[in-house]
């Protein structure tokens, strides 16, 4: 197992994170569209509101009030509803205890401690956020890694060291401004993409995992969501899928196998015009949505469609917002399309264009690219093969990798490759 798994704790990934605030179920979807694109992972955490205000809970209490994670994708299938899209003014007013799914599995509460490789194997089972309270009245520490939390010096246990820190002063009896009453509540959250983040800066400690293929990792998933290009968009939300939040729009081709020509998911759809989205969900067939329609093509064939600007514009410091009608066009749901050859064909395919890597690429560049990215998944597709989609590698699938043993991996010799990277 890597050291940096073991010598690691929580507590370290949480220096410079900023303090949660819960977001209510109570709360209305145009409002969780807004949270959204702030967000991590495209999703955010909804709880219930507290039983009594000012109420000091434990962690079992504050996790009964945790309802689920909401995503965009959630919100996008639930306005391509017939019924949203009749008033949509009604739909975006809607409390969001009405669109997220209740999965109380994906949250789990842990102390500043808590070693980093439990707390992968806390993701590896399904768990998409961990909360860490921000208090600095834990008692443990990240052995010779840990000298610093959260800015702060701490005290080392172990006693037998104490003459080599002789030149630290350290107070342990004036209690931190970070640990007192006021601070009991305080929390920050952290994502798999934060963890993420951390590891790709201690690469060198992972080796030769970061250099392998993701193909020799085992990290290919090949249980992937798929819709053919010719079906309606709609079909997709018939069953949303959950890790990763995404359907592959494929086309099929001879030999049996498809090529992947967009995604409807999650990270595509995350800070993207949520209304225009729904509407092209319900209205288009799954290339058209991923391709792009022109505006040209649009103006002869798609009918007007209401906006709310208090959605797309942000335009609500007093609560005010106006509806107006305009054209449908595939930009406002964050696609760039070019000159068309035929209605959802398009020369130049901009952002439309799904994120993809070989089944050779290596686990680093993946990890990269999907930090770069801000994505929650990459498609990968065959090496000498145009766009032939075989899996999908997500969150999931790289912590599995990172944490296997290096016997099992292929060895890569490539040393000047791991001083670039470190």
């Amino acid at each position: 197992m890597p050291s940096v798994f073991l010598y690691h704790v929580v507590g370290d990934l949480t220096v410079g994170k900023p303090e949660m605030v819960e977001f209510y179920e109570t709360e209305t979807v145009e409002s969780a569209i807004r949270a959204i694109g702030e967000s991590t992972e495209c999703g955010i955490p909804v709880w219930k509101r507290k039983s009594h205000v000012g109420m000091i809970e434990n962690s079992e209490t504050r996790l009964q009030r945790f309802v689920g994670i909401l995503n965009s994708l959630d919100i996008v299938a639930f306005l391509a509803s017939t019924e949203c899209l009749e008033d949509r003014d009604k739909a975006i007013k809607t409390p969001v205890s009405q669109v997220v799914v209740p999965n109380t599995t994906l949250l789990k509460q842990v102390d500043p401690a808590t070693r980093l490789i439990d707390a992968l194997e806390m993701m590896k089972q399904g768990v998409r956020r961990l909360i860490v309270p921000k208090s600095m009245g834990w008692k443990g520490m990240s052995k010779r890694f840990s000298i610093l939390y959260n800015g702060k010096w701490l005290k080392n246990a172990d006693t037998s060291n104490s003459s080599s820190n002789n030149n630290l002063t350290i107070n342990t009896n004036r209690p931190s401004s970070s640990s007192g009453t006021s601070n009991r509540d305080k929390f920050c959250c952290l994502s798999r993409e934060d963890v993420i983040r951390f590891l790709i800066g201690c690469l060198g400690a992972l080796a030769p995992l970061p250099l392998s293929s993701i193909s020799s990792l085992g990290a290919i998933n090949a249980n992937y969501n798929s819709l053919e290009a010719s079906l309606p968009a709609i079909e997709a939300t018939r069953k949303l899928p959950e890790d990763p939040s995404a359907i592959a729009v494929v086309e099929p081709i001879p030999n049996g196998q498809c090529k992947i020509i967009g995604e409807i998911s999650a990270s595509r759809l995350w800070k993207c015009d949520y209304l225009a989205a729904a509407w092209a969900l319900a209205n288009l067939s799954a290339g058209q949505f991923v391709m792009g329609v022109e505006d040209n093509d649009t103006s002869r064939s798609l009918p007007n469609f209401a906006v709310n600007s208090a959605v797309d514009d942000d335009n609500t410091a007093h609560g005010a917002g106006s509806t107006r009608l305009r054209k449908f066009s595939s930009r406002s749901i964050g696609f760039n399309p070019g000159n068309s050859i035929g209605i959802g064909r398009s020369i130049y395919r901009g952002r439309s264009a799904p994120l993809t890597c070989k089944i050779t690429s290596s686990l680093a560049a993946v990890m990269a690219q999907m930090l770069s990215h801000r994505a929650t998944h990459v498609w990968v597709i065959e090496d000498h093969s145009d766009d032939v989609l075989v899996g999908v590698v997500g969150y999931r699938d790289i912590l599995a990798a990172v944490t296997k043993q290096p016997a099992s991996v292929t060895h890569v010799n490539r040393p000047e490759a791991f001083a670039t990277l470190c």
